[in-house]
């Protein structure tokens, strides 16, 4: 991951950017698990080395990220059960600062997320968001 990508993210107001190469292809704003979402339907599947760039990963976000074919990506905070999601999916990750998993909103718990990720695949994670709540 080139340095001054990071530093250029870090510096804005994004909260996801994707490199296809050394173009930047995608960037969005939004919160929690839109941005990946919007490029998993708007870009997937891609072709090419893609590096994410992303405010927080947890094992949810990184079940999207090997939807995605990420080939790398880079975060300020990241879970323990996304580094196992990445490691196994042979995704290379740098993490500023690992925690034991994603909180949720009020901080005393397990993100939403987080925890309907667990113990599903890229695929039936897709699936379990795509569902009618």
């Amino acid at each position: 991951m080139k340095p001054s990508w990071i530093e250029e993210f870090l510096d804005s107001a994004d909260t996801l950017r994707v490199y296809n190469g050394g173009n930047l292809i995608f960037c969005s704003d939004k919160d929690r698990l839109a941005p990946l979402t919007d490029f998993l339907k708007d870009f997937a599947p891609s072709i090419g080395k893609l590096y994410f760039l992303d405010r927080v990963v947890g094992n949810a976000a990184a079940l999207l990220l090997v939807r995605a074919c990420c080939s790398e990506v880079y975060s300020e905070v990241g879970s323990e059960l996304a580094a196992h999601t990445l490691l196994d999916a042979g995704i290379k990750f740098e993490f500023k600062l690992k925690v034991p998993f994603i909180i949720n909103q009020r901080g005393d718990g397990m993100c939403p997320m987080e925890k309907l990720s667990l113990d599903k695949t890229p695929q039936t994670f897709w699936e379990a968001l795509q569902s009618p709540k």
